[in-house]
């Protein structure tokens, strides 16, 4: 397994710097980067269920950057683990060292499927920023003042597992491949027309900074495999479990 990370400008090593900030305030879970040959995907989770049953949907934050040199790695670390490294780097530097201890996190062990992606719409960058603004004021009115973890996380799950509904959202025509798709999902234990995309992934798209600014007319793509589903905006990715109605 590679035990150094050669990039392939030393902006990509900053871009990841900065990707780990922003996922840093939303949580402390860290930080899983998978080296493929010459792309290193770097993975951080948004929000997690706490229980089999729990509602809060399962979000994912996927960015990928350019090696230099072909890379076979599979490490999830705590942020610190990187941040550290990165900071002692200079400002050319494109090699760095994976971190030696590792973190064994239950959300690191679901990867989504790489293959059979079907495009299914779009959605205009604005509006996800919207919902993800609306959901942060609900949960925090919603929430009393020391209300205890349980209450929080029935006031988080009510926000972040409703569905994601928008003016712009332009659903496209359905292939052969998708059906497809939709079958294997209704295998899972749902049907098409009950798997909805939780409000948490817009949430995950705003905080992670992979939308356009503001005004900007940027658009976020849609696509899903069975029961997951992809927004890909500008910056980034978010992966998730399409709820079930």
């Amino acid at each position: 397994m590679t035990e150094v990370l050669q990039f392939a400008e030393p902006a990509s090593v900053q871009d990841l710097s900065r990707y780990i900030g922003r996922a840093r305030r939303i949580q402390e879970q860290g930080i899983r980067v998978q080296g493929h040959g010459y792309v290193l995907a770097a993975w951080v989770p948004v929000m997690t269920p706490s229980s089999l049953v729990g509602r809060l949907p399962a979000v994912l934050g996927l960015r990928t950057m350019a090696l230099s040199e072909e890379s076979y790695a599979d490490v999830t670390a705590e942020f610190s683990a990187f941040s550290e490294r990165i900071a002692r780097l200079g400002p050319a530097d494109t090699a760095l060292s994976l971190p030696v201890a590792r973190l064994n996190a239950p959300w690191a062990a679901v990867t989504p499927p790489r293959a059979g992606w079907q495009h299914i719409g779009t959605i205009e960058d604005d509006e996800l920023r919207t919902i993800a603004d609306n959901g942060v004021e609900a949960v925090t009115t919603a929430v009393p003042d020391r209300a205890g973890a349980a209450v929080v996380e029935q006031v988080r799950e009510s926000v972040w597992s409703a569905p994601l509904t928008a003016s712009s959202l332009q659903a496209h025509p359905r292939s052969s491949e998708a059906e497809a798709s939709d079958s294997r999902g209704r295998q899972e234990g749902g049907t098409s027309e009950s798997l909805e995309v939780p409000s948490g992934a817009a949430f995950g798209a705003q905080a992670l900074g992979f939308l356009r600014p503001a005004g900007s007319q940027g658009q976020t793509e849609i696509h899903a495999q069975g029961r997951w589903v992809r927004l890909t905006s500008a910056g980034g990715h978010i992966l998730c479990r399409r709820t079930l109605g």
